[in-house]
C-alpha cells in the first residue's frame, strides 16, 4: 500500500479537509509515514481515515507518534459535554492548549452526530484590512466558565472557578510550521484584554459568525471505524445533535502543544 493524501473537496476546499489512503493504523507507524501524516495535517488541517479498526491502546500509540499526549482530568461530564456543540479549539482553555486530536468512531448512531470542521487560516485571509489589524494583537480570555455559561450553566463549585480560571491567548496565531496566519476562536472565549465585556464578546462573536460561513466549514458524515485527525491551532469544531436513545461511542486522544500562544509570540 501507498500512503496517499487528496482533498475531499478539491474544487471548493482544495486545502481543507483531507482523505488518507494506502495505511493501516493498526500497525506501528514508520518515521517516513509518521512525517508524511504530520506533513498532510499542516495542508489539509483535518485528516480522514477510513475503516480503521483500533482499540483504546493502539489508538493510543498512534497519537504518541506526534506528542506527549493530553491527560483527562475528572468533570461533570454530562454538563460540560453539552457544550461540544458550540464551536470550539480543543484545550483553549489551558494555557498550553491542544495540538493534534483523534476521534475513533467506535459505534454511531443511525443518524446525526456529524462533527464540523471551520478553517481558521481562510477565515483569517478572507478578513477586510482594518478588522484584520484590530485582531493582530488582541489577548483573549478562555475559559470553560465561558462556555458552559452560554448553555446557562451557573451553578459551578468553587473547585471548578479555580481550576476553570481563565487563561489568556493570542487571538492571533502563526503555524509553526507553515507560518500561516489563522483566528484563535472558541465559545471558550470570553473577554478580549482592555475592552469591556459587552464590547468583547460582540466582536468575538461577530468574528465567529464570520468563521464558521459554509464557505469555510467542512461537515464530517460520520461512518464506523473511521479516525479522524485534526490540528487544533488551525480549525474550530462542533459536534451535531444526534437521537440520545442510540449510542455514540466516540473514543478522543489529543497531543499537547509544545507551548502556548504567548510563548509563541514572544
Amino acid at each position: 500500500m501507498t500512503l496517499s493524501f487528496h482533498a475531499i473537496d478539491p474544487v471548493s476546499r482544495p486545502f481543507f479537509a483531507g482523505e488518507v489512503s494506502g495505511i493501516d493504523l493498526t500497525r506501528p507507524l514508520t518515521h517516513a509515514d509518521a512525517a508524511a501524516i504530520s506533513g498532510g495535517m499542516d495542508q489539509y488541517g483535518v485528516l480522514v481515515f477510513h475503516d480503521q479498526h483500533l482499540t483504546d491502546e493502539k489508538q493510543l500509540a498512534f497519537s504518541r507518534n506526534f506528542g506527549a499526549l493530553e491527560l483527562a482530568r475528572d468533570d461533570r461530564r454530562r454538563l460540560f459535554g453539552l457544550g461540544n456543540r458550540l464551536w470550539h479549539s480543543d484545550s483553549s482553555f489551558k494555557a498550553v492548549p491542544a495540538k493534534y486530536s483523534l476521534l475513533s468512531a467506535r459505534r454511531i448512531p443511525s443518524a446525526g452526530g456529524n462533527t464540523e470542521f471551520a478553517d481558521m487560516r481562510a477565515a483569517y485571509d478572507a478578513l477586510d484590512d482594518e478588522t484584520r489589524a484590530e485582531c493582530e494583537n488582541l489577548i483573549c480570555e478562555h475559559s470553560q466558565l465561558f462556555s458552559r455559561a452560554v448553555l446557562g450553566f451557573a451553578d459551578f463549585t468553587e473547585e471548578e472557578r479555580r481550576k476553570f480560571a481563565p487563561v489568556r491567548q493570542r487571538l492571533v496565531r502563526r503555524h509553526p510550521v507553515t507560518g500561516r496566519k489563522s483566528l484563535f476562536l472558541a465559545s471558550h472565549a470570553g473577554a478580549i484584554l482592555g475592552w469591556p465585556v459587552p464590547e468583547a464578546r460582540a466582536f468575538l462573536r461577530d468574528l465567529t459568525e464570520h468563521a464558521t460561513q459554509r464557505r469555510f466549514v467542512y461537515a464530517h458524515v460520520w461512518r464506523q471505524w473511521d479516525l479522524v485527525m485534526w490540528d487544533n491551532r488551525v480549525t474550530m469544531h462542533r459536534a451535531r445533535p444526534f437521537n440520545n436513545a442510540e449510542v455514540r461511542d466516540m473514543h478522543r486522544t489529543t497531543v499537547a502543544c509544545e507551548q502556548s500562544t504567548m510563548e509563541q509570540a514572544a
